[in-house]
């Protein structure tokens, strides 16, 4: 039967774009339905919101032929800090560095506005002849079975072999095949926001490990920083409820004077914390990626580049299934995907979770024992480029995209 492309990709983000891109590579047509419109897609100010980049997933960008467009705008991350402390007090003499000089490929990472990627994408998109963008679209239907099938509002259907959920932690796509979810609440509200500062921040991004939760400041082209800050779910309301004034106000004993004078230099935001998993990644032509798949707490920064990790494997897995003549929205194709990605998702989620629980508490034997784990990592060359090459992405069955090389 014909169909209107080989592959539908809700969801029209980060992660589905991406896909869709990377897909190309090997010949698929996609159609990647966007709930977003394309104005608010392409806008152009700087909100404050930003991702960090494992030097992994800057490899697959590289390989998509997206890095040399945002390096322009891209900060390195040369070194890590990670300390521990109470707001006011200052940290504790134990605390951990990573210096980028301990691996030999470069920086650990890179941080990218929200913006710069979403326009590099949507410019990829656009120019490439086999995806079709259908933003301000939503799907309120999906079939499955011998094929994918879609409603769209208004009636429109659309088909294709396999159907792409890349919709985010209330997936729609998910939720329509039934696939049930696992999680649970942390009690934290992420205050996100970014500020400029007086004095340079040198590449250098920190974590701040709190009771209430942690603050990370992560270093933005010139003097700018991103910050993700933890609190308590109604500490965070009073928080997001105060004047700008009154809000750095609240920042600043946390956030110490290490950078000289701190101003706001985008919008603030705040959502939710909390752990979540699909109990399973596929079925019969579907599968699911990024948030969709699973959601974890910004702890260690690692959410876009799990949900990169999972394009660059369902890529790889379906280019070599087409390669081999196999049916690619199989579920044995499909659960290879799986497979592939339950184990590295499942460890993340595990200690990020373990992380946040041991670390956002202010129990004087619990506080004691991880400042001294701290500084033995800290002591020790190789745990600590052990560590560091784990945050950068490039350990385990790494896909071909993130290593940089082309599908």
């Amino acid at each position: 039967m014909a169909r209107d492309a080989d592959i539908l990709i809700v969801g029209g983000g980060l992660n589905g774009p991406c896909l869709a891109l990377a897909l190309a590579q090997a010949g698929f047509t996609s159609i990647v339905l966007d709930a977003e419109s394309a104005e608010a897609r392409a806008g152009d100010n700087f909100d404050g919101r930003a991702y960090a980049l494992a030097l992994a997933s800057v490899q697959m960008l590289r390989a998509l032929g997206l890095w040399d467009g945002l390096a322009p705008n891209a900060q390195p991350i040369l070194e890590i800090t990670a300390s521990d402390g109470r707001a006011g007090e200052g940290p504790s003499p134990f605390f951990l560095h990573f210096d980028h000089h301990e691996i030999e490929e470069g920086p650990m990472g890179h941080m990218i506005e929200d913006r710069f990627l979403r326009q590099t994408l949507l410019a990829a998109m656009e120019a490439e002849p086999l995806i079709t963008h259908r933003p301000a679209t939503k799907v309120v239907a999906q079939e499955t079975g011998g094929g994918a099938g879609v409603t769209l509002e208004g009636g429109e259907t659309l088909s294709a072999r396999l159907l792409i959920g890349a919709d985010g932690r209330q997936s729609g796509t998910g939720a329509r095949a039934g696939i049930k979810r696992t999680g649970w609440g942390y009690g934290q509200t992420a205050l996100v926001c970014a500020i400029a500062h007086e004095l340079p921040h040198n590449g250098i991004a920190h974590q701040f490990f709190m009771p209430p939760g942690p603050l990370a400041i992560l270093p933005l082209p010139g003097n700018r920083s991103s910050i993700v800050w933890s609190e308590r779910e109604d500490r965070a309301a009073e928080i997001m409820g105060l004047e700008d004034d009154a809000y750095l106000a609240t920042l600043r004993p946390r956030f110490d004077d290490f950078l000289g004078e701190i101003s706001l230099a985008g919008e603030r935001f705040s959502y939710p914390l909390g752990l979540t998993l699909a109990q399973r990644l596929v079925d019969p032509d579907l599968a699911l990626i990024g948030d969709a798949a699973h959601g974890v707490h910004p702890i260690a920064g690692q959410g876009l580049n799990l949900g990169l990790r999972d394009v660059g494997a369902l890529a790889e897995v379906l280019a070599d299934a087409k390669r081999r003549g196999e049916d690619f929205g199989a579920i044995d194709v499909l659960e290879r995907y799986q497979t592939w990605r339950r184990f590295d998702t499942a460890s993340l989620a595990i200690a990020t979770d373990a992380f946040n629980r041991l670390f956002s508490n202010d129990n004087p034997a619990l506080r004691l024992g991880r400042d001294l784990g701290m500084g033995v990592v800290n002591a020790l060359p190789g745990l600590r480029r052990r560590f560091i090459r784990e945050a950068a992405g490039l350990t385990g069955d790494v896909p071909r995209l993130l290593q940089g090389k082309a599908l």
